[in-house]
């Protein structure tokens, strides 16, 4: 009964609107052809739209200005005319329609039927938010945050994102809670940019959404709440947003929500198929390890090798173990050597430790005990403890570097208290070392006991050169 009250009262407006349109009023003629262009009350039609908009505008309606260039501009009703939609927009705006202003603006910003120039559009986009249109203020936000047109100015961007936030725009409470979370031109705020994330995710901002789960997820600007973090990123997820899937997928593996690993590996799946490159290492990772399905080395190394690709350095890593163990592949230390070669050229702390074992066993590799030491080093200073212990032992022996065993037994102290074999190993070190050192010995001591400290609070990346994973990997092992 609605709708058929509905079809008859559209049904009269057209027919009130229709010989009005047609004696030459403006303002019917517009309306005419906003119904013919929604389809409401009649068949839609874009021809007769643009034909009644045309009217309408040549009679210096800016309203029917305005709709006219975004039909030339989308090509709805004729031929797509970047030059007409330019012309009418700049009647429009010339009149003071904002619409229009932001319109033409938009078009000066991309260079289509005008040349292209930031300044021209940040005017426009100045002139349209100041009448309070909010889409319009949101684009001169980003102008003054990029220094697209203007200088760079964060607390003109913030003040112009708050002005557009207020009024419920959702691109620019995202902004705004951006801005709070990087910290530019305020104090970072994690607490402030969840309350803007929130209302950007409420209004249906699908990247909001993804915020908001992940601040949920990590405890930021809010207490850690698995199940809100779960629920916000299906959202995003629903949307088909990459990031959301990978973010969704991490919780799952870790025993969050429901659906465990099978689900995890779909989420995975659904963003490597995107292109997400730790979604498709972690998709690698589930299949090399049998989690949510089968092992299948085969698909571990299709998606590991999509990452490494991409210049994944976990799994350039872990392709590099693949073809030093042979798992999946026949095994060839050449391939593994490259792979880990380009990981630890990332600063991939595993890989920097086993292409040094590999140079310095010739495996792989032609046997060169100077690059050895040097790849041990660069793991070892990061803090890995294997990288530390096999340094120590070149140190100690003189292999590739000057022999130094006040130095080597440092090497040994810092891996002993990671827990690696050589605080097995440290006792034959020490003994030798310890009645020879003296006052060095013990300085020495001292100030590896304080790094020591200073170790206990950081990441000491892969611990056992052949895992298939990376210190940032975020999937429960």
């Amino acid at each position: 009964m609605n709708r058929q009250n509905d079809a008859r009262e559209g049904h009269e407006v057209f027919q009130w609107f229709l010989p009005a349109a047609e004696r030459g009023d403006p303002y019917a003629q517009f309306n005419l052809g906003l119904l013919y262009k929604h389809g409401d009350a009649v068949e839609r039609d874009d021809v007769r739209a643009l034909e009644w908009m045309q009217r309408a505008a040549r009679q210096g309606l800016a309203t029917a200005q305005n709709h006219l260039g975004a039909m030339y501009c989308n090509g709805r009703g004729g031929p797509r005319s970047d030059e007409l939609a330019a012309l009418w927009f700049g009647r429009a705006a010339a009149q003071g329609d904002p619409a229009a202003q932001q319109n033409l603006g938009q078009l000066f910003r991309k260079g289509r039927g005008v040349p292209q120039s930031h300044e021209l559009a940040f005017g426009w986009f100045y002139r349209a938010a100041e009448q309070g249109l909010a889409s319009a203020q949101n684009l001169l936000g980003e102008c003054y945050l990029q220094g697209l047109g203007a200088p760079v100015s964060h607390p003109l961007a913030m003040a112009w994102f708050r002005k557009a936030a207020r009024q419920g725009h959702g691109q620019a409470q995202l902004n705004l809670a951006l801005m709070y979370r990087r910290g530019d031109g305020v104090e970072a705020d994690d607490a402030q940019a969840v309350c803007w994330f929130r209302e950007a995710a409420a209004g249906g901002i699908t990247v909001a959404q993804r915020f908001l789960g992940l601040a949920y997820a990590n405890g930021q600007g809010v207490p850690k709440d698995p199940a809100r973090a779960i629920a916000w990123l299906e959202r995003a997820a629903g949307q088909d947003d990459a990031e959301a899937h990978y973010g969704l997928g991490t919780l799952l593996a870790a025993g969050h929500g429901s659906g465990g690993d099978e689900r995890a590996l779909e989420c995975f799946l659904r963003a490597a198929a995107r292109g997400h490159v730790q979604a498709q290492y972690c998709a690698g990772v589930m299949y090399a390890t049998g989690r949510g399905t089968r092992p299948d080395s085969a698909r571990a190394l299709d998606y590991y090798l999509q990452a490494a690709e991409q210049g994944a350095a976990n799994a350039q890593f872990s392709l590099g173990v693949m073809y030093a163990k042979g798992e999946g592949v026949p095994r060839d230390e050449a391939r593994a050597a490259e792979w880990y070669r380009r990981a630890a050229q990332q600063g991939d702390a595993s890989a920097q430790n086993n292409l040094g074992v590999l140079y310095a066993n010739g495996q792989g590799v032609p046997h060169d005990d100077t690059l050895a030491s040097y790849w041990y080093r660069q793991a070892a200073e990061q803090g890995h403890a294997l990288a530390q212990y096999n340094l120590g032992g070149m140190v100690n022996s003189g292999r590739g570097v000057e022999r130094d065993p006040l130095r080597a037994y440092m090497w040994m102290l810092l891996a002993a208290g990671a827990g690696q074999e050589g605080r097995r190993s440290r006792g034959n070190v020490a003994g030798r070392l310890a009645g020879t050192g003296g006052t060095w010995a013990r300085a020495l001591a001292t100030r590896v006991r304080a790094a020591r400290r200073q170790q206990k609070g950081q990441a000491s990346g892969r611990q056992v050169s052949s895992r298939q994973g990376s210190s940032g990997q975020s999937i429960a092992r």
